[in-house]
């Protein structure tokens, strides 16, 4: 024990140490039957963790060209020791990253979490998603394997369909007219580069806003907490609440650990531009329910291109997803009502049309 409060005393001397934890020990968390969905966003912090560190285990091997990748993955997985397995926890925690971060969205919406002063934390959150979503997309072609060359093409095709900025931004996606190794060495860097930076930043934001601002309790457990300030309950974050998401972050990893032992993630063939795609070929589980839909609507509407009618669809709702906390007032219920209806059915239409996605061929 002497030899930890010597440390300590070395740190504080340094850094100040007792100042930095301060905020720590002072802040507490609000104690309720919901409390446990506080969570989930821990939890999509560990994955993208993990996700770091095996990234950076599998680039000291990996070779992003078009001549090289499949067969640096291939490598990877039959002749580095353990390397089979640390590819498959990457590509599981991937998929784990992007569920938990759906479902802790889901979670703030149905809790009211991004009311007033929060909305630039509902702002940042969201923001995050959609770029953990870009990791799914730009990680799915670097093995170089047929599926996801072909997922790749599909997938830049439908952003090429964006008017006026579409076909340059599938120029820049692709780094020419087709999916070919430029596309591949301009995945690779926003893979590793690009969206790691902006990740980053936003994590941080986000974090500094959720500390700053606290932990949000819904609306009618705030009025009776107001009214009875005697019936609040609370739990020290430093050590009460970091213990249990420690224990939080331990099932993850068992989840994590237990899918990428039994169900390894599989590699495929290796990519052949001049082969027809393959039949009944379908994104990652995630992009499923904007597939669907667009393979649904219709050629033509009136005189707008479908594919062009979906795209701007889904770019506004996107937009409108957003800005969600900005539509509540703080005044009428129905508002909220809405909103509350508007998440629910969005929840309901994306599992729906990725169950539809996955069954029909």
């Amino acid at each position: 024990m002497s030899f930890l409060r010597s440390v300590r005393g070395w740190l504080d001397q340094r850094f100040g140490w007792d100042d930095l934890v301060a905020p720590l020990r002072k802040k507490t968390v609000p104690l309720h039957r919901l409390s446990y969905w506080y969570f989930l966003g821990g939890i999509t912090l560990f994955l993208f963790g993990i996700q770091v560190a095996t990234g950076i285990l599998l680039l000291l091997y990996y070779r992003p060209g078009a001549s090289e990748a499949f067969e640096s993955v291939q490598y990877i997985m039959t002749q580095v020791q353990f390397g089979w397995l640390i590819r498959s926890i990457h590509s599981w925690s991937a998929n784990l990253m992007i569920f938990t971060a759906f479902a802790h969205m889901f979670s703030v919406l149905f809790l009211k979490a991004y009311r007033k002063p929060r909305e630039l934390t509902w702002v940042s959150g969201v923001i995050l998603l959609f770029l953990v979503m870009g990791f799914g997309f730009s990680g799915y072609l670097l093995p170089w394997n047929t599926l996801a060359f072909f997922a790749t093409k599909v997938g830049t095709e439908i952003t090429g369909q964006v008017p006026l900025v579409g076909k340059p931004m599938m120029i820049l996606l692709r780094g020419g007219e087709e999916v070919t190794g430029a596309t591949l060495t301009r995945f690779f860097g926003f893979h590793v580069a690009v969206l790691p930076l902006l990740t980053t930043v936003l994590i941080l934001l986000h974090v500094l806003l959720v500390q700053r601002l606290g932990m949000s309790v819904p609306p009618k457990l705030e009025v009776q907490w107001t009214e009875n300030p005697s019936a609040r309950r609370e739990m020290k974050f430093f050590p009460n609440f970091m213990l249990r998401e420690m224990m939080a972050w331990y099932v993850a990893l068992a989840v994590l650990g237990a899918l990428a032992a039994v169900f390894p993630w599989n590699l495929g063939v290796k990519a052949d531009p001049f082969v027809a795609a393959p039949a009944g070929i379908k994104p990652e589980w995630y992009f499923l329910f904007m597939f669907q839909t667009l393979k649904l609507i219709p050629s033509k509407v009136w005189f707008i291109d479908g594919d062009v009618l979906g795209v701007l669809a889904f770019g506004l709702v996107g937009l409108l997803w957003i800005l969600l906390p900005f539509f509540e007032s703080d005044q009428p219920s129905h508002t909220k009502r809405w909103i509350t209806g508007f998440a629910a059915f969005a929840l309901a239409y994306m599992a729906g049309m990725s169950v539809y996605g996955y069954l029909a061929k």
